[in-house]
């Protein structure tokens, strides 16, 4: 099983049930590809509700939730383990199908000529139809890369050993840019900062500082959290990192406290 015979099936199952087949079926079961894809083909693997809401632009949990259940039905993916709620995840698997009628499809397409595109490679598929298979994305130049705004910068285009730190500076970026729109204060500045601004007070702090990502997330929940103080005093990396210690010791405190009052409500309710 590849992704080329998934899709494939897809594609002749769609064709031959457009009234049932909507756009988020697509989206769904292409993007359940890829993360299968990403995780080495596993046979079972997790597929959180979050994460896939929100790559996939889906709002509305319900309508992700009925297209799922529906591909489920029609056969193309089957569920393992369901998801108690929308922030946990699913655990699926993908299923070959083999009964898909494709003939409509083949008839389709086969009176429309496709248009050669410059760097592209092509191939067969048990000599019935041709696949154009574009060629891998280059990583981007690494100066050309620095300066290019963080959110412009796509994962594709990022080396191996720089995506952990793309990743942690996206997320604390996104996170700067919503706790400004809570203020109403300007945020023009933090959507054009440059991606070697973002990432590498993120890459210094895993690299030399001692600091990991438990430690990141950590600071992550302080400034997502009820206290304002930090949110209005870290708007970007650098001064996340000028600031990290504070964070982690505060971040402590409050595990710490949280778990002594646990443990004095246990008391009282044992007393009781």
């Amino acid at each position: 099983m590849n992704g080329y015979e998934l899709s494939r099936a897809w594609f002749d199952f769609s064709f031959a049930n457009t009234s049932k087949v909507k756009p988020v079926h697509s989206a769904i079961f292409f993007f359940a590809i890829e993360r299968c894809n990403r995780l080495g083909w596993k046979k079972e693997f997790g597929f959180p509700t979050d994460l896939a809401m929100e790559a996939l632009g889906i709002k509305n949990y319900k309508t992700y939730y009925r297209a799922l259940q529906d591909l489920e039905a029609w056969g193309f993916i089957q569920w393992i383990q369901k998801s108690k709620n929308q922030y946990t995840a699913n655990i699926i698997a993908l299923v070959k199908i083999t009964k898909a009628p494709s003939q409509a499809l083949n008839k389709a397409l086969s009176g429309h000529h496709t248009k050669h595109v410059p760097r592209q490679i092509q191939s067969t598929y048990r000599g019935i139809a041709s696949i154009d298979k574009q060629v891998n994305l280059k990583p981007i130049n690494h100066k050309t890369l620095n300066k290019k705004p963080l959110f412009e910068v796509e994962k594709i285009k990022i080396k191996k050993d720089q995506e952990v730190y793309f990743e942690w500076a996206l997320k604390f970026q996104k996170l700067f840019l919503k706790n400004l729109k809570r203020k109403d204060a300007p945020s023009k500045k933090t959507k054009e900062v440059r991606f070697k601004d973002c990432v590498e007070p993120i890459q210094k702090m895993l690299t030399t500082d001692g600091v990991n990502e438990v430690q990141l997330q950590l600071a992550y929940d302080i400034l997502d959290g009820e206290d304002e103080f930090w949110k209005g005093v870290i708007l970007d990396t650098k001064k996340l990192r000028e600031k990290i210690d504070q964070l982690i010791a505060q971040g402590k405190k409050i595990k710490e406290t949280k778990q002594m009052d646990l443990r004095v409500h246990d008391k009282i309710r044992n007393y009781d």
